[in-house]
This record gives structure tokens, C-alpha cells and sequence, in this order.
């Protein structure tokens, strides 16, 4: 069954193509990685699906539904999760009132406003074990602020799982971990159920083709190759990007 489809997704800015004729799905339980050189559009190309941006042109389908024109919000409550490059926690708040917060807001308890959030015991029961899965429990109790950067990303990730989504997207999940961080997200972006679809941005190459089921690679705004982890690797044009960056930066 298929979670997501793009049609001829295209965006332009002031009349600077940043995507072109985009088109692809994905399948309950698949996971999709999306890589290319920084100003490929791969991060356009998620605001686009969350509906933070409007596509200039092109259609955006969830389960079958037209989400193309619906608000980040309503798409959310179609069990669409996100988390982001840079960090959108509440950094004043605890660890625990940030996951409380992500939690309560799919339940019908967040119009009861004047009942405590503590009478809530199933709330503070699935926070546990989303807070466990990231060994962030016991920093329940600290300011997101004083956390380090990679236990942030790990509850960035934790946020979006709150939705129970059915499709997830993950901008640049490993940026900034450290080796054992990103063996842990690894194994939570692993660790998703069939039933959910995953799109992922990153650059961090061996933690794509260790997810990965399928590739796409996006150069200047259009889609260059798509397939497996082998596939990709095999390409000759996305060799020839990719050496090509490495050319530049040892110029630098």
C-alpha cells in the first residue's frame, strides 16, 4: 500500500528553480532516503510534503488523499510526523514537559483545559516509553537547553514519533552525533513498525545505504538516479557529482 505519492512536484523562488518535476512514492514500511549536495532542494522538498511551503507546481497525495493545498497542522492529525534540521524544542521546558506536550496534542484531553495534565496517566505512560526508547528517562526532569546536541536530535526524533505517525519525515537525523549516537538512531530509525512509511534526509552516506530500502538522489532540483543501495552506489552519474564535490573541497 502506498503512503505517499508525488506528481510533478516543482518549486520556484522569485523564478529560481529549486525543484523540477518531481515524482515518487512511497509504500507503508519502506524506507526512502533522499540524498544530494547541499542545494539540491532536499529540504525544500520536505517543507513541501510537511506543508510549510506551497509547490509552484505539481500534487502531493497521503493514503490517496490530495494534501497539496492542507496546512501543516491538519496534515498532522493524518499522522504525518517530522523532525527537523535545527532544533524546534521548546528549550525552557523539560525533556518531559516537551514529550507531554507532542503527546497531548493528538488527544482529545487537549480541549479539557481545566483538568491537570497529571490526572493524564496514560500521557505520562507513553512519554516513559517514548523517553526510554532514546535512554533519555532520566533526563526527564532536566531543561532541553542543557541537554547535549545529540540527545537533542534524539528527542527531536521522539517528538515526531508522538503522532503515532503513519508517515515520517526525518531532515538530517544523524547531524552533529557522535559514533554511538548514530548507532542509536540508527537502530530507532530501523526499529519502525511495517506500517509506517519513511522519508529521510541526510548526508551522512553510511547511514543511508544502512537504512535505506530505496535511494533518490536529487541534483539542482531533479530527481538523477533512483534504487537500491547497490544501484546508487553503481551510478556513474552520481559518482561523477559526488567526486566532483570532493574535488572542490580539496580545492578549498
Amino acid at each position: 500500500m502506498e503512503v505517499l505519492r508525488v506528481e510533478g512536484l516543482s518549486k520556484n523562488f522569485g523564478g529560481v528553480q529549486v525543484l523540477e518535476d518531481v515524482s515518487f512514492g512511497v509504500r507503508l514500511g519502506e524506507k526512502l532516503a533522499i540524498i544530494g549536495p547541499n542545494g539540491a532542494g532536499k529540504t525544500t522538498l520536505l517543507n513541501l510534503l510537511n506543508g510549510q511551503l506551497s509547490p509552484t507546481a505539481g500534487r502531493i497525495y497521503l493514503f490517496g488523499e490530495d494534501i497539496t493545498a492542507m496546512p501543516t497542522h491538519r496534515r498532522a492529525h493524518l499522522r504525518q510526523g517530522r523532525s527537523f534540521q535545527l532544533s524546534s524544542l521548546c528549550s525552557n521546558l523539560t525533556v518531559l514537559d516537551n514529550m507531554l506536550l507532542a503527546i497531548q496534542g493528538i488527544h482529545g484531553c487537549r480541549f479539557q483545559m481545566f483538568r491537570s495534565i497529571t490526572s493524564f496517566k496514560h500521557l505520562y505512560r507513553k512519554a516513559q516509553e517514548l523517553l526510554r526508547a532514546m535512554d533519555l528517562w532520566e533526563k526527564r526532569n532536566e531543561a532541553v537547553e542543557t541537554l547535549g546536541f545529540g540527545e537533542q536530535r534524539k528527542l527531536e526524533v521522539a517528538l515526531s514519533l508522538a503522532l503515532q505517525p503513519r508517515l515520517l519525515l526525518l531532515d538530517e537525523p544523524s547531524a552533529g552525533l557522535a559514533a554511538d549516537e548514530r548507532t542509536d538512531m540508527v537502530n530507532i530509525i530501523r526499529g519502525q513498525a511495517g506500517d509506517v512509511g519513511v522519508v529521510i534526509v541526510d548526508h551522512d552516506m553510511d547511514l543511508v545505504f544502512d537504512i535505506a530500502d530505496r535511494i533518490i538522489v536529487l541534483y539542482h532540483g531533479q530527481i538523477i538516479a533512483e534504487g537500491d543501495s547497490k544501484e546508487i552506489r553503481g551510478n556513474s552519474r552520481v559518482k561523477e557529482i559526488y567526486m566532483g564535490m570532493e574535488e572542490e573541497h580539496r580545492k578549498c
